[in-house]
């Protein structure tokens, strides 16, 4: 491997590191100012961020793209907003495995290849291990919650394809970012609870911003001008283990064997349909997907 590639995949995991480090941070804010205020603060100020350094030429915009943009922003404030719903109920490594879990499918559904049923049977058998079938301390609400990001990221994701064909990448994703704040302010207006902010409580939002959007944005551009699609895809089939990792280190969340297994699973299966994808394109540059977290 290249000193560039070696630059690259140290990019990717940086860029990981990032979003499910700015995942535990958000979580710490919940108890003052709750996931939907968390949301507004991320989104916002993510979004101010990008426009500063992207600058998007709003004017020149067409009809089309407008109603794309507006749907992508939709689905990015919703998938977030539900995801931060749902890591207050359970585990932040359970729910981006839950969550994960919408991608992945949305890769079997457009495959046609017979091996990724095995796949799927794999993915499918970490969501069992982590389903409450007994008293098990898991809130079968948070896991729903985390089932209904993924399947708003899975459409998210699909959504970005479509935008990606008709306008610039950091275009889209910023003015994305926009339409999702405006989005979400006036569900922020009604909880209320963004009025008990202080300056602390905004700088660590901000923290959260810049780790979740402003850095790994920028790091996962340096990564997939360097890497093939396929391998980028791999270190991001990696994001359950760092957010299982994340919630140990900064929330003192402990996984059970079984749940561990079950990021195991996700985590396996991500790989395994990845290597095994007939569609091998040497260098992709699509639109970002850690907005998810």
């Amino acid at each position: 491997m290249t000193r560039n590639a070696n630059f690259a995949v140290v990019a990717a995991i940086l860029s990981m590191i990032c979003v499910q480090g700015g995942a535990s941070f958000a979580k710490q804010l919940f108890p003052a100012i709750g996931p939907i205020a968390t949301t507004t603060l991320r989104i916002g100020l993510s979004a101010i961020l990008l426009y500063i350094i992207n600058r998007p030429k709003l004017l020149t915009f067409s009809g089309k793209q407008w109603l794309y943009c507006a749907l992508y922003g939709v689905g990015i404030a919703v998938m977030n907003l539900v995801f931060y719903m749902a890591i207050q109920r359970i585990p932040l490594g359970l729910g981006v495995t839950i969550e994960f879990v919408g991608p992945l499918f949305l890769a079997f559904a457009l495959s046609k290849k017979w091996t990724d049923i095995i796949w799927a049977a794999l993915a499918l058998t970490g969501i069992l291990l982590i389903v409450p079938w007994k008293s098990n301390g898991v809130d079968p609400v948070g896991l729903g919650l985390a089932l209904l990001a993924g399947s708003f990221w899975a459409v998210y994701i699909m959504m970005g394809a479509k935008l990606s064909k008709i306008m610039e990448g950091k275009q889209a994703v910023t003015t994305g970012m926009l339409i999702a704040t405006l989005f979400i302010i006036p569900f922020s207006i009604y909880d209320g609870a963004i009025l008990n902010l202080n300056f602390s409580l905004f700088s660590k939002g901000l923290l959260v911003a810049i780790l979740s959007s402003a850095l790994p944005f920028s790091l996962d551009m340096i990564a997939l001008g360097k890497l093939p699609a396929k391998t980028f895809s791999i270190l991001t089939s990696l994001q359950p283990a760092f957010a299982a990792l994340s919630g140990l280190i900064f929330l003192h969340e402990y996984l059970s064997i079984y749940q561990w297994l079950s990021v195991f699973c996700v985590v396996i299966a991500s790989i395994g349909t990845t290597i095994f994808s007939k569609r091998a394109e040497p260098k992709s540059k699509p639109l970002k997907i850690n907005q998810q977290n």
